[in-house]
């Protein structure tokens, strides 16, 4: 996933870095049920009795006539809308509304359902949403959001500090368990220098050697970004992008020719060497490399002398440790090396 071509007002809002829980959402719903010819009258009491006690208010149930239809009525203004649906009880005891068909088991879903409704309003005037649950819009505005530079040094600070500070500069409020600032040992360091990346990927992979991960998300109180525990299917924000570029057009450095020899050297000493030479940023895949057991800097790497260019020794090089590096752009499409292993995480 990519944003480009972003042209997005940012939601620019007066709040800490940790914000404070969402507002309520400001909708009302009001439920007609009727019921077909075949149903009896106790199925009507019992499903007063279910709905009541999942927390349904504002609900009527009657019999149904010839005429009735199910539907969902928008009523008064747009600031504040009363959805009136009506819905049907069925002979094989189901509650059936616009769009979805509850059991008699399933009389809290249904309760979910008209909340649902009363805080987004019905499903087929609702924006389509992409990523994260959010719409094309705004996708964009985080996208945009969180592509300003960190601007300050990383490399060997404090990781809470680091998410505070990043946090600070970011236009959305930023929601961090308290539980997890708590937990960040003060001796626990950022490895990396990301200054000169963007918020977005920065914090992405700081909080990601915790095992979280930073998730946007629209609540009742806008747009805000969250760090939160990061399960092997969740849908989070990635350390950096994939281009529609070839990789020549990224850094095209990486194909000059250097005469080499190299022996005995750490594998990290000549990425750092080949990072400086090609003036690029170089993240770890630190979950990785804790998974597999890899230690870079103890992993040793010799290669004959001869003329070899800077993609071909950086490839060796990483081969020796069991590592590879792909190119991938921060949310400013600046380049960066992210260090991973070969086999999967």
């Amino acid at each position: 996933m990519r944003c480009r071509g972003v042209v997005a007002a940012l939601a620019v809002l007066a709040a800490p870095w940790i914000a404070g829980p969402p507002a309520c959402a400001a909708g009302r719903v009001e439920l007609e049920l009727v019921t077909d010819g075949a149903v009896p009258i106790t199925a009507q009491q019992e499903w007063l009795r279910r709905l009541t006690q999942a927390g349904v208010s504002n609900l009527r149930i009657r019999a149904g006539q010839a005429s009735d239809r199910m539907a969902i009525e928008r009523r008064g203004p747009e600031s504040a809308p009363t959805y009136v649906v009506t819905g049907i009880i069925t002979s094989a005891d189901e509650v059936v509304v616009p769009g979805a068909r509850f059991r008699a088991a399933e009389a809290r879903r249904l309760a979910q359902w008209l909340d649902d409704l009363a805080q987004h309003g019905p499903p087929g005037e609702r924006p389509q949403r992409s990523a994260f649950g959010l719409t094309a819009d705004e996708l964009a505005e985080v996208h945009q959001a969180l592509s300003g530079r960190v601007g300050f040094s990383t490399k060997g600070i404090g990781r809470r500090e680091a998410i505070e500070r990043i946090g600070n500069r970011l236009p959305l409020p930023l929601r961090v368990e308290t539980a997890l600032l708590r937990a960040i040992r003060d001796d626990d360091t950022v490895e990396e220098e990301l200054s000169d990346l963007t918020c977005g990927t920065a914090l992405a992979a700081v909080v990601r050697p915790l095992g979280y991960a930073l998730v946007p998300r629209q609540s009742s109180g806008g747009l805000e970004c969250t760090v939160t525990a990061a399960g092997p299917d969740a849908e989070v924000w990635p350390v950096g992008w994939e281009s529609d570029k070839k990789r020549g057009e990224l850094l095209p450095g990486q194909y000059e020719f250097l005469n080499v020899n190299v022996q005995d050297v750490p594998v990290t000493k000549v990425l750092d060497a080949v990072a400086a030479r090609l003036e690029v940023p170089v993240l770890m895949d630190h979950n990785a490399l804790a998974r597999h057991g890899i230690e870079p800097e103890k992993a040793l790497v010799s290669l004959p002398s001869g003329r070899t260019s800077y993609a071909l020794l950086l490839k060796r090089s990483l081969l020796k440790a069991g590592l590879k590096s792909e190119l991938r752009v921060d949310e400013a499409d600046k380049v960066f090396l992210w260090v991973t292993t070969v086999r999967p995480l």
